[in-house]
């Protein structure tokens, strides 16, 4: 058959996704043959498996660069090769024959640059004359059969979307030269001072894990400061408040306290005040923004402590199940589109909810439905399908909380203000005026769908001006407190922010224009990242940088291009400038080869009169030295038994009475861990192991360890097991 359209997902679940909206579908090795009135004859749908194209390693290029050395930097590709890899080459077969044979390809990977970074890599290496064929994109906000038969029906220029492509690859290449050269540069540099390991150094994740650094750093070198606060306690004849000094003031010491109240006519203790001013006015509160990906993963974060990584997982699942829509944005704005599907579908959203709520405001607010605003993707909010009950049972414990956090965030916006009377109290003692702030709901509104662990209500006994009172004024100790350590949720609205304080109101808020640290879609990535390379550790919530992220940290402290939120931040914006089409990919990689040549130039001075890593160096030895030793050695009872790479064996090995006891590291292929070699060791067996298997027969089995004289034997609960 000859092939009129191929259309190009992203990888297997999103080309079901399409094909279930289809009228006839047809599976084929790779790819499904589909039917439909809007389709062109001829039309199949194929998959990568995400990034089937990756840039090449540097040995590819030249052989040389298999070894790390000073004199092969930098590595700059005069071309930069692109490699399939050999479990996706099949795939990738697959798609180049179809995409030769077709007249039409429709891009419908995901809709945003990386998605545009993929499918243009591919038919990029395919090596086929683009020019000849028409290419079309598919840009939708759900997987929804009504929304992935709109957009075929709706299908943009695939060249409008080119320099999206260049801009993700921009970004690519730009990593990659930045991460080749600058993680042998320092890691070489770093082995000089005696520092083993190799250091990965990247365009955003090294600013990322700085920002943290210095948090900690601020935490530890923190010093508590005493002072003291004057506060009023004042009775009627049935109630009490409290009040604070008008304006607030902070004290010293209790000498510094007694020469202000001295002058004010009063002092401590109970005496007599009087109600200066009662003042209330009705006050009002908007409801929450509608939520970007980095404005759910922090709130997901700080109600449920889940990571970002993990978020994104559970909201990726709720689209590809067509409950959510398009996860990866950085919008809080909908359209008239979507509000409108949204009242359509009210009762239906609020039948998924326990408590019965009020919904009245149907019409559209700025606050929530502004299309200029809705530039690439809008906020994530319910698409139209509202799942059962049964259904939402089906999903694990996160997607489910997920799903809800995204439900009551999306219905608020139809409830009432949250409102309440704030009534002011001043109070007069002698010269001084102490105030005091009470608050009454009058209709609890939107809070009834978005629950708040603080407490609302803060009501004043009822008081009028010109009342006498009984005051007892007291000194009260307090001290000053640390800034908060980062958490996944905190440290994503600090990337998306550039690193500015800021709170969740005004990170919701910011303008497009001020582009973060990565985009929307690759934070929670560059947070794994840094874990899974032992360079950031989570203890109860709170991030923390470990003993070898510190000693990158102070490593590369003097370089403000690597470690600077708002440099890095500029970066992101000349990128985005290349989706614009105001700047070129060699412009901005002849940038990032210049700041490399500068690396290279000052780096290494730098390392090595670098003072600050003396103690950290020394912390990593006795670090590495501990975790080699697991124990006494259980033969000669005077050496250590240690990690000797390939092995466990006792250190004595070389002294004039050498000890050979030695431990395997595999045994039936299975890897044995140092806790079950310290269990050998200290207590002459381990618990039940899992995961061996027999030799003669390839069957798995379980068993324990046992240390006999020296030697290791298995034992078995079940003596037919061997």
């Amino acid at each position: 058959m000859t092939i009129e359209n191929v259309i190009l997902a992203e990888k297997p679940d999103q080309a079901r996704s399409y094909i279930e909206a289809f009228k006839k579908k047809t599976k084929k090795n790779g790819y499904y043959e589909v039917e439909d009135p809007i389709l062109p004859s001829n039309t199949v749908v194929t998959y990568g498996f995400g990034h089937l194209v990756s840039l090449a390693e540097p040995e590819l290029y030249n052989e040389k660069y298999k070894k790390w050395t000073l004199e092969n930097l930098p590595i700059f590709p005069n071309q930069y090769k692109f490699v399939v890899s050999e479990s996706k080459k099949k795939q990738f077969k697959i798609i180049k024959t179809l995409l030769e044979e077709t007249k039409q390809i429709v891009v419908a990977t995901d809709s945003d640059r990386e998605g545009e970074n993929i499918a243009w890599s591919i038919m990029t290496k395919a090596g086929i004359d683009l020019k000849k064929k028409t290419i079309k994109r598919l840009w939708i906000n759900s997987l929804e059969k009504e929304a992935v038969l709109k957009g075929f029906k709706n299908l943009k220029n695939g060249w409008d979307f080119y320099s999206a492509y260049q801009e993700a690859q921009t970004r690519q290449i730009s990593d990659w030269l930045v991460g080749m050269n600058s993680s042998r540069l320092y890691s070489l540099i770093l082995k000089k001072r005696g520092i083993q390991g190799a250091f990965s150094i990247g365009r955003v994740q090294t600013p990322t894990l700085y920002m943290v650094y210095k948090r900690d750093q601020e935490i530890k070198n923190f010093r508590p400061e005493k002072y003291i606060e004057l506060e009023g306690l004042f009775k009627t004849q049935e109630q009490s408040y409290k009040g604070k000094l008008e304006p607030l003031q902070r004290f010293k010491d209790k000498l510094s306290v007694f020469d202000f109240t001295t002058d004010k006519n009063v002092e401590t203790g109970k005496q007599r005040g009087l109600i200066k001013s009662v003042r209330t006015e009705p006050k009002e509160i908007l409801s929450p923004r509608l939520f970007s990906l980095s404005s759910l993963q922090s709130e997901v974060n700080k109600k449920y402590h889940a990571s970002a990584s993990d978020t994104l997982k559970a909201v990726q699942v709720l689209y590809e199940s067509k409950l959510l829509t398009y996860p990866r944005t950085d919008c809080n704005f909908i359209t008239t589109e979507e509000f409108n599907y949204l009242v359509e579908n009210l009762e239906n959203y609020k039948n998924l909810l326990e408590e019965k709520v009020t919904l009245k405001q149907l019409k559209a607010k700025k606050r929530y439905v502004d299309g200029s605003k809705v530039q690439e993707h809008h906020a994530i909010i319910m698409t139209k399908t509202t799942p059962t009950k049964e259904q939402l049972n089906s999903f694990s414990t996160l997607q489910r909380r997920v799903y809800e956090l995204v439900l009551r965030n999306t219905l608020a916006m139809f409830a009432e203000n949250y409102k309440y009377n704030q009534t002011t109290v001043l109070t007069e003692v002698g010269k001084l005026v102490f105030k005091t702030v009470g608050k009454t709901p009058t209709d609890i509104g939107w809070k009834a769908l978005i629950r708040f662990e603080k407490k609302e209500t803060d009501e004043l006994p009822p008081v009028k001006e010109g009342q006498q009172v009984e005051a007892d004024l007291e000194m009260i100790d307090k001290e000053t407190t640390p800034p908060a350590a980062f958490t996944e949720g905190t440290l994503i609205t600090a990337m998306k922010t550039a690193g500015k304080t800021l709170d969740d109101e005004q990170a919701q808020t910011i303008l497009k224009s001020v582009e973060g640290i990565g985009t929307e879609a690759t934070r929670a990535n560059v947070l794994e990242v840094l874990k899974n390379r032992n360079y950031l550790v989570t203890q109860k919530n709170k991030l923390h940088v470990t003993g070898v992220g510190q000693i990158l940290c102070e490593a590369v402290k003097t370089e403000p291009l690597l470690i600077s939120p708002e440099m890095t931040a500029k970066w992101e914006m000349a990128l985005n400038q290349i989706g614009q089409k105001q700047r070129t990919q060699n412009n901005f990689l002849d940038q990032i080869k210049k700041f490399v040549k500068k690396l290279l130039a000052d780096v290494p001075k730098q390392v090595l009169q670098n003072k600050s890593l003396e103690g950290l160096e020394a912390e990593q030895k006795e670090k590495i030295a501990a975790e080699k030793e697991l124990g006494v050695c259980p033969i000669c009872k005077k050496g250590q038994v240690v990690d000797k790479g390939s092995f466990y064996g006792c250190s004595n090995y070389k002294t004039t009475e050498p000890c050979t006891f030695a431990l395997p590291k595999k045994l039936s292929e299975k890897t044995l861990g140092k806790t079950a070699i310290k269990d050998l060791i200290t207590k002459g067996e381990t618990s039940m192991l899992k995961g061996f298997k027999s030799k003669k027969t390839g069957r798995s089995f379980s068993a324990k360890l046992k240390l006999e004289h020296g030697r290791l034997q298995f034992e078995f609960e079940d003596k037919k097991n061997k």
